[in-house]
This record gives structure tokens, C-alpha cells and sequence, in this order.
């Protein structure tokens, strides 16, 4: 794509015109995207233009809607036995919207469970270079500071990385989260 002087002329010409960037595209042939046009114009300082012939047009008014009037329920009404037509009149209150599908929001009593902390003396936590195979590595401590170590607790051979209380936290089905983290969010019901 290139812009020859001709295309800049036509260009100008069909801006000032009023057309869209997507018609002068169309105008100028293949190889013009309407994002070329648009980026054309915008470097030729060309954004302030004559109104198109459809935005000079003002916009029809639109039509009102239609209202009932306020006497057609008392000419309903006595037309119907008194009851305006909808059943008999011993039905029981008149609900107007969905004022019957409202309520009133009931908190529930929340039950928090809290995971049973397992402390894990010093001198069982081992450094990483202390780790073996059979040995729980949930990092325990800020990595930064020379007092990091992994848990070290019995991890059964070939059932994962951690040990029994540490692969609970860590591996949960997300059923169990989804209850849990319903059970710690307040609820209204």
C-alpha cells in the first residue's frame, strides 16, 4: 500500500465530502484498510470535516408510548362484578412487580474450621541439602533468611512430596474448598 498523490487528493477530498473512513477505504481501492484511512487522516490533520449527509439529518422524535388511562380500572372493574377481571375478589391482597418473589436476607451462623496446626520442632527441619526421598518438602520459613528449612517429616515412598498433615493442606478436592470457602464467607439466605 502506498499513498500516492493521487490517493492523498481523493483522500481529501472524499473526507471533506463526509464520507466514513470505511467508504473512502472503498473508494480508494484494495490495499486501503479503514484503519489506513483513519490513520492518514490523523496525520494529515484532517479530523475537523463537513457533516455527512446521514449525521446533518436530525434524528426522527420517537413516538410517545401509549399510557392507560387512569378510568379504564373503575370502567373494568364495574364491568366485571367490582373485582377488575382478575378472579374473584377473595383471593387475598393485590401484589404489584415482583414485591412476592422479595426477601428479606437471613444471615446463617457461620462455622469456622481451622486446619490443626502441626508444629514441627527445630531439629527435625532439615535444609535442602539435608532433604532425602522419603522426607516432607513443605518449605517452612522465609526462603531469604539462613533459618529456612523443609519440614523433614516421614513422607510415604511413591505418595507424593509431602507428609500426611502437609499433603492435606495442600491437595484438597475442590468440593471440600468450594464448602470451605462457603463455610468461611457469611451467607444470606
Amino acid at each position: 500500500m502506498s499513498w500516492s498523490e493521487e490517493r492523498v487528493e481523493l483522500l481529501r477530498k472524499l473526507w471533506s465530502d463526509g464520507l466514513s473512513a470505511s467508504q473512502v477505504a472503498a473508494e480508494l481501492g484494495p490495499g486501503i484498510t479503514r484503519n489506513a484511512v483513519i490513520g492518514k487522516i490523523h496525520r494529515l490533520g484532517l479530523a475537523e470535516r463537513a457533516k455527512s449527509a446521514a449525521g446533518a439529518r436530525p434524528r426522527p422524535a420517537k413516538a410517545p408510548r401509549p399510557q392507560q388511562a387512569a378510568s379504564a380500572a373503575p370502567a373494568i372493574a364495574a364491568r366485571n362484578g367490582g373485582h377488575g377481571g382478575h378472579g374473584p375478589a377473595s383471593h387475598g391482597p393485590v401484589v404489584h412487580g415482583n414485591v412476592a418473589l422479595a426477601f428479606a436476607p437471613q444471615t446463617m451462623a457461620v462455622a469456622r474450621v481451622t486446619p490443626e496446626e502441626v508444629v514441627i520442632p527445630m531439629s527435625e527441619r532439615v535444609t535442602l541439602m539435608e532433604l532425602r526421598e522419603s522426607m516432607c518438602r513443605w518449605p517452612m520459613g522465609d526462603p531469604t533468611t539462613p533459618e529456612f528449612r523443609f519440614c523433614g517429616a516421614h513422607s510415604p515412598i511413591g505418595g507424593g512430596p509431602y507428609c500426611a498433615h502437609h499433603a492435606s493442606v495442600a491437595y484438597q478436592p475442590a468440593q471440600d474448598r468450594r464448602r470451605r470457602d462457603a463455610l468461611r464467607a457469611p451467607r444470606y439466605a
